[in-house]
């Protein structure tokens, strides 16, 4: 194998300690990531926790706002990529190919599928903040703005996407929320009560 080798090979034929120690670092971030996968709240609130530290940084050291700026933005499109379905249904609505949303009651159910799954919005979301509070420590990001304009950009932004998102939902019938699975049990207790 050539020296440089992408595989992360010396001339020897063995990897460099510097290969081999990403290599670890690596497996075990995938491995804290794997073992918090089932602990959904606890996760967000670690993440909610941490957006706190960052706006009180942020607050304490009054500046940094167009890193604020571009955090809200990130967070906004990552909101909209998980409340919409991974096929969309306008694009679909032209060919019979490909699996479309129940429009009438009869219709099979199709359970809705995320375009940007939980997990992935929070990782995503968790790493924005991550840097976005790392950017703090730079004095080359903290361009001075006049706050009050982003902000009211942003709420604007944000009413004008999620009216946008929410006449798509209504639009093609989807709702991105559900409450769980129906279960057997309850299905029967409820008939034989009525």
């Amino acid at each position: 194998m050539s020296e440089g080798d992408s595989t992360g090979e010396s001339i020897h034929g063995k990897s460099s300690v510097v290969f081999r120690f990403f290599t670890r670092l690596g497996q075990i971030y995938q491995s804290w990531l794997d073992k918090s996968t089932p602990y959904t709240a606890v996760r967000w609130v670690a993440t909610l926790g941490l957006s706190f530290i960052y706006m009180i940084r942020v607050y304490l050291l009054q500046g940094w706002y167009i890193v604020t700026y571009a955090l809200g933005i990130y967070h906004l499109n990552l909101f909209i990529a998980f409340l919409s379905p991974k096929v969309d249904p306008s694009l679909m609505e032209d060919s019979d190919e490909g699996p479309s949303l129940p429009t009438k009651q009869n219709e099979e159910f199709r359970p809705f599928i995320r375009r940007l799954p939980e997990f992935k919005f929070w990782h995503s979301a968790t790493k924005g903040i991550l840097v976005a509070m790392t950017c703090t420590f730079f004095e080359a990001f903290n361009v001075p703005v006049f706050w009050p304009i982003l902000v009211m950009y942003f709420i604007m932004l944000f009413c004008i996407t999620m009216k946008r998102q929410i006449k798509h939902m209504i639009k093609y019938r989807y709702i991105p929320f559900t409450h769980g699975k129906r279960k057997f049990g309850s299905f029967i207790m409820a008939h034989y009560y009525s």
